[in-house]
C-alpha cells in the first residue's frame, strides 16, 4: 500500500528539528548524482531538469527551475554514483496552481519511462503547496535502503496544464561503490628445468644435410 503525507501535519515547518548547517549536510545527495545520466522526461527544455537538483543554500532562488511541457507530468530518472540510503525527500514549487501535488517514487527502474509508471511505487506522497522549501517527507527507509536510481515521478499538480519545480533535495546516507580490482595474472607458459628432475637423460644429435 502506498504511504502518503509527511508525518509533521499540514504546512509544518521542520526546520526546528535540525540544526541548518548539520540539514544542509543530510540534504548533500545532489552531489552523489551522476548528472551526465539524469534524465528529465517532459521537461520543456532540454537540461532544465538537472537544474533543480543544487545545493541546500540555494533551495530558494528562483533562477532555476523545469517546467513540464506536453501536460502536468514529470518523470526523474536519478541515477547515483553509489548505493543510498533515502531518508526523506522534498520538493518545492510556485505557490500556486503549477506546484506537484502527487509524486510517486520507485526504486532500482533504470531507463524509466512514462509507461512504466503503471505499476505499484514504492511510496507515493501527496505534496503540500511549499514555496519555501520546508515541507519534509519521510520514507519508509526499509523500501529505500541499497538504492542505486530513483526514479520520481510527478504524477499531478493542483490544476495547471503544466507543473514548474524549483528545487528537490534528497536526504540519507551514501555508501561508496564497491569496485572490484583487476588482477593480472602472469601464466608460466613454458616449463622451467628447474622445476623437474629428469633422471635419464638421452643426448640428441643433430644433422644438417
Amino acid at each position: 500500500m502506498s504511504g502518503h503525507g509527511h508525518g509533521h501535519g499540514h504546512g509544518c515547518s521542520c526546520e526546528h528539528e535540525h540544526d541548518p548547517a548539520e540539514r544542509g549536510l543530510e540534504y548533500g545527495l545532489y552531489q552523489r548524482i551522476d548528472l551526465e545520466k539524469l534524465q528529465c522526461l517532459n521537461e520543456s527544455r532540454d537540461g532544465d531538469g538537472k537544474l533543480v537538483f543544487k545545493p541546500w543554500d540555494q533551495r530558494r532562488e528562483r533562477e532555476k527551475f523545469v517546467d513540464s511541457d506536453a501536460d502536468e507530468e514529470l518523470l526523474f530518472n536519478i541515477p547515483f554514483t553509489g548505493s543510498v540510503k533515502l531518508k526523506s525527500i522534498i520538493i518545492s514549487g510556485e505557490d500556486d496552481d503549477t506546484h506537484p501535488a502527487e509524486i510517486r517514487l520507485f526504486k532500482n527502474v533504470p531507463q524509466m519511462s512514462f509507461d512504466d509508471t503503471g505499476r505499484e511505487p514504492e511510496q507515493s506522497f501527496r505534496l503540500n503547496k511549499d514555496p519555501n522549501a520546508e515541507l519534509e517527507y519521510p520514507t519508509k527507509i526499509a523500501r529505500f535502503t541499497n538504492v542505486e536510481h530513483l526514479s520520481i515521478h510527478i504524477s499531478k499538480n493542483y490544476g495547471a496544464d503544466n507543473t514548474r519545480v524549483y528545487y528537490i533535495g534528497l536526504r540519507g546516507e551514501f555508501t561508496e561503490a564497491h569496485r572490484h580490482e583487476v588482477t593480472i595474472c602472469n601464466y608460466e607458459l613454458a616449463a622451467n628445468p628447474a622445476d623437474h628432475k629428469v633422471d635419464n637423460v638421452v643426448p640428441q644429435t643433430s644433422f644438417i644435410s
